[in-house]
């Protein structure tokens, strides 16, 4: 038997680094809203999928005009977000009633693959953890205020989302006190005590945050047709 799969998207930025009045989820890209291609990645992966939409509450009228505008008619249970992006994840985690796997993913990360929502939700319910990584291709140097020192770059890995989890761990794992230094939710779990299962994702899951991204993103939309 098939667990309950929900995803939870997270789109609450300001398109500050981005020079835009527009926050960044709401841009157009080949012609669409970058948030609702990210909903149409996880439609095309399962019509079954619970799909909760986290927006700060200023823009759910925004957000119900562009889906006028553009036909828009995906299903998306919408929730309120937070002051900060763990308080967000905690509110859109509260509309989960009952069992099942849940990923959670960066609204503006418009490029995930059907393979790799896939991946996640098969691994979590494995290993009740899944979260896509990819490595590093540059060298890395580690700083301080007076020097700089190379690191193995082999040992570390560039975290994105999806991030998958079984429901009922990562509901218990945001229990916890909110954090600066809890950047995503695969830290929310470690810190609960949770082992984090890495499995490979790829170079274009772009999260669009400055101006290049949005010119990559549309090169890479555009090779897919």
């Amino acid at each position: 038997m098939h667990s309950k799969e929900y995803a939870i998207i997270v789109a609450g930025g300001k398109g500050t680094r981005i020079k835009s009045a527009l926050p960044k989820q709401f841009l157009e890209l080949n012609g669409l809203p970058i948030l609702m291609h990210t909903i149409n990645a996880f439609v095309r992966y399962s019509k079954d999928i619970t799909i909760i939409l986290v927006l700060p509450e200023d823009d759910f009228q925004t957000w119900q005009t562009l889906c006028a505008k553009h036909n828009f008619s995906k299903p998306v249970v919408l929730q309120k977000g937070g002051d900060t992006r763990f308080q967000s994840v905690k509110n859109g985690l509260d509309k989960i009633q009952g069992d099942g796997l849940v990923a959670i993913h960066d609204g503006v990360r418009p490029l995930v693959s059907e393979d790799i929502i896939g991946a996640s939700y098969r691994l979590a319910a494995v290993h009740k953890s899944a979260v896509a990584a990819v490595r590093l291709k540059e060298s890395i140097r580690m700083t301080d205020q007076d020097n700089t020192k190379a690191v193995d770059r082999s040992k570390f890995r560039l975290i994105q989302t999806p991030q998958t989890f079984d429901v009922a761990l990562i509901k218990k794992a945001y229990l916890i006190k909110d954090d600066p230094g809890l950047t995503d939710d695969a830290s929310v779990a470690e810190r609960s005590g949770h082992t984090i299962s890495l499995f490979e994702g790829s170079y274009e899951n772009i999260k669009i945050t400055t101006p290049e991204d949005l010119i990559v993103a549309k090169a890479l939309l555009d090779a897919r047709k």
